[in-house]
């Protein structure tokens, strides 16, 4: 099963020698960024910085920053265990004859352990401390200034809590914090993002918005505020799903939410509709820096925490990051998913270098002329795949993982008079490549074998690969050690 808490994961990776503790003294301002940086590119340990300078709290960094931390985390050995549960419980076939029956209502018995369940306060860690108003202050909590041209410090890993005015459905996001003094933070709330939907129902409404951020929430409750599901899909519900566990959780002090009760800090404010101030600059998973922007101003008043807190925080800018294995996870959960929408789907892969967004690589078994075109255009109607501005169609023989083999496709493959679709539609918030905000130009590049029904009308057809001669590769399987190489 997952870690119930960030700390008992932190001590499993301690005495595993995975979790590096720096005791001299370290600046938030770039020192941290920097040293968290070399240590992730070179795939180094977990780090616990105990000794930040301005704060008595502990931050740690790089935790999940390699695929085995983050799988250790979440109680899995491979990512596909998983995705197989999810696409277990997808199937939509109706179960026949009582073995049918009890596999039925095995999947629904094995859901009951997943929706969260309330502790009381007393019960929650993460209230054992309480600050309020004047009380709170923000300084006290080590945020990163990470790299020179950052508008300021920012909170990287702090889980925002919010409810959709009207039908009260929560939701569970991950957005960085830039803190602008002792009790104001920064909300950056990107327009295709459900809280900024929450925030501007509730501006219309008049009415100000609740809101909760918590820090050092158990694994599968982090990892569950990166995923992107659907609005209606409760978080915590696949948080408790990838834990094996109920998550337990607690009514915040002085806003109408919940937290996790094993979390290590929750801030609560209530955001005024309006409440606007200047965000960023900030160096982005793009590898670029964001442009200073308005963004709604969070003030806190009540801070809740456990007597000995610390805090967890991530570094973003170029990749290779701690991004890396999360948004890996994304794509091998969601692989069941997506192909209920696109059950044309052999495979996929989403690269990191793309930030994992900008684009995505499919396997599909072409069954008949332009099936690649079809894929491409369902793809950029589902959910946010529709922020995909690459994708590039390959047949179902070709390892998407494989990165070589996918450009030998696309680049040996295509006529890019006929096999390049250019489309405009949405892109993301942070994309600074796009002329204008929030819209541009999007590809795809049909690397498949083309049909004489696609126009590919040369004598001989579509060329047969060039592939080795089974006999003779067994035959040298089988003496390849007489060779000595």
């Amino acid at each position: 099963m997952a870690y119930d808490d960030l700390r008992s994961f932190l001590r499993a990776l301690d005495r595993e020698g995975d979790l590096k503790r720096i005791k001299v003294e370290v600046d938030p301002h770039l020192e941290v960024g920097e040293i968290t940086d070399r240590v992730n590119k070179a795939g180094g340990p977990a780090l616990l910085f105990e000794n930040v300078r301005g704060s008595s709290m502990p931050l740690a960094m790089n935790v999940f920053g390699t695929d085995r931390r983050l799988l250790k985390s979440l109680g899995l050995k491979s990512y596909e265990e998983i995705s197989e549960r999810i696409g277990g419980l997808l199937k939509p076939e109706l179960p026949h004859g009582f073995v049918g029956v009890r596999e039925a209502f095995g999947k629904l018995g094995a859901m009951t352990h997943v929706p969260p369940k309330k502790v009381k306060s007393d019960s929650a860690p993460v209230q054992e401390v309480v600050l309020q108003g004047d009380d709170v202050d923000l300084d006290a909590l080590p945020a990163l200034f990470t790299w020179p041209q950052d508008g300021g410090s920012f909170f990287n890993l702090g889980l925002t809590h919010t409810k959709h005015p009207e039908t009260g459905v929560r939701n569970l996001g991950l957005y960085r914090l830039q803190r602008h003094d002792r009790r104001t933070i920064g909300m950056h709330w990107q327009i295709h993002k459900d809280s900024r939907n929450h925030y501007q129902v509730a501006a219309k409404r008049g009415e100000r918005l609740p809101v909760a951020i918590a820090f050092g929430c158990p694994p599968a409750v982090t990892y569950a505020s990166t995923a992107p599901l659907p609005g209606d899909i409760d978080e915590y519900l696949f948080a408790g799903f990838l834990a094996g566990r109920r998550i337990e959780m607690v009514d915040c002090k002085t806003v109408p939410l919940q937290v996790p009760a094993n979390a290590e800090v929750v801030l609560e404010g209530w955001l005024e509709p309006g409440e606007m101030l200047p965000e960023g600059p900030f160096g982005d998973h793009t590898g670029f820096y964001t442009p200073q922007e308005p963004f709604p101003a969070l003030t806190i008043d009540c801070v809740t925490m456990r007597k000995r807190p610390l805090l967890q925080s991530i570094v973003v800018g170029r990749p290779p990051t701690e991004d890396g294995p999360l948004g890996r996870a994304t794509e091998r959960f969601f692989l069941p998913l997506l192909k209920i929408i696109v059950p044309d789907i052999v495979d996929y892969h989403l690269p990191e270098a793309g930030g994992f967004h900008n684009c995505a690589i499919i396997a599909i078994d072409k069954k008949y002329p332009k099936h690649a075109q079809k894929v491409m255009h369902a793809i950029w109607g589902a959910h946010m795949m529709s922020l995909t501005k690459l994708i590039v169609v390959v047949d179902a023989d070709c390892d998407v993982h494989d990165l070589h083999e996918v450009a030998w496709r696309a680049l040996g493959n295509t006529d890019y008079a006929r096999d390049l679709t250019v489309v405009e539609g949405p892109v993301d918030h942070l994309d600074h490549s796009s002329y204008q905000q929030f819209w541009g130009g999007k590809a795809g590049i049909d690397a498949t074998r083309k049909w004489p029904e696609e126009g590919y009308t040369r004598d001989g057809g579509w060329p047969e690969m060039v592939l080795p001669d089974p006999p003779t590769a067994a035959l040298v399987d089988r003496r390849w050690k007489e060779y000595g190489l």
